[in-house]
């Protein structure tokens, strides 16, 4: 049978690939890149470099392919990005039934871990639910750009006996985020820390974190928030995208 393997790579270092998933990278035949545009090339070079580095044998091979991608300005966020699931979707089996023979392996080299904000999984799952293709597949976790943030920071996520949220950008701006002593924040394409009341809330933010072009950025809100929105528009147009992640800690 055919046999999937999502792996977990990590916020952007190399080094951030654990043992389990560098066994699971020579395990193989064929790795799926999804090409999100020029813009991007990092995220694809960075998959090749990983499995150049990791990978023991060269009985393995890349299909790329231009990954659908979400219309920004679409006012209905779920069902855009169902429908972009849906995409996705097709994409998958065309990949599964055509690239995989009866008895070989693939992978998906998943930024961060699978379990965190990313749909490969959820994928996967309506894939088997609908009986397009059969497979196995197993997940690999990996090291999140939450963990990879905290670490940078030199910070615990919690003080001790509290507790920590992930939310995103989005619900923070919508007022949808709880009042979390330790509110980390993610996909947050709007500069929604501008919108907290508390000015003296502490922020801990990065950008491309494990990168070359990593840039980190704390202090209290009301020093810092417009100095955190200033460097990340330059980021942004510098190399044309942008992934960050932040944490919010009531003083």
């Amino acid at each position: 049978m055919k046999k999937l393997l999502v792996i977990g790579i990590g916020a952007g270092n190399p080094d951030h690939i654990t043992m389990q998933a560098v066994k699971a990278l020579n395990r193989v035949d064929v790795f799926f890149l999804m090409d999100k545009g020029r813009s991007k090339d990092k995220l694809i070079d960075l998959r090749r470099e990983i499995c150049e580095r990791y990978i023991s044998g060269q009985d393995y091979r890349f299909v790329e392919v231009q990954s659908p991608q979400r219309e920004p300005d679409d006012m209905d966020y779920r069902s855009s990005v169902e429908e972009l699931n849906l995409a996705k979707q097709r994409m998958f089996e065309h990949l599964i039934n055509e690239q995989l023979s009866g008895d070989q392996c693939g992978g998906f080299l998943v930024w961060g871990d699978p379990a965190l904000y990313d749909s490969t999984l959820r994928i996967l799952q309506a894939i088997l639910a609908t009986g397009a293709c059969v497979f196995e597949y197993e997940v690999i976790p990996g090291i999140t750009s939450v963990q990879a943030l905290a670490a940078r920071h030199k910070l615990p996520l919690t003080r001790i006996g509290g507790s920590v949220q992930i939310t995103t950008g989005r619900r923070l701006a919508a007022g949808q985020a709880s009042d979390a002593d330790n509110l980390v924040v993610m996909l947050d394409a709007q500069d929604a820390y501008q919108q907290v009341l508390d000015r003296e809330t502490e922020i801990y933010w990065g950008a491309y974190l494990g990168t070359p072009d990593e840039i980190l950025i704390s202090g209290r809100l009301g020093d810092v928030a417009d100095e955190i929105q200033r460097v990340r528009k330059q980021a942004r147009l510098a190399n044309g995208w942008i992934m960050d992640t932040y944490l919010l800690r009531k003083p």
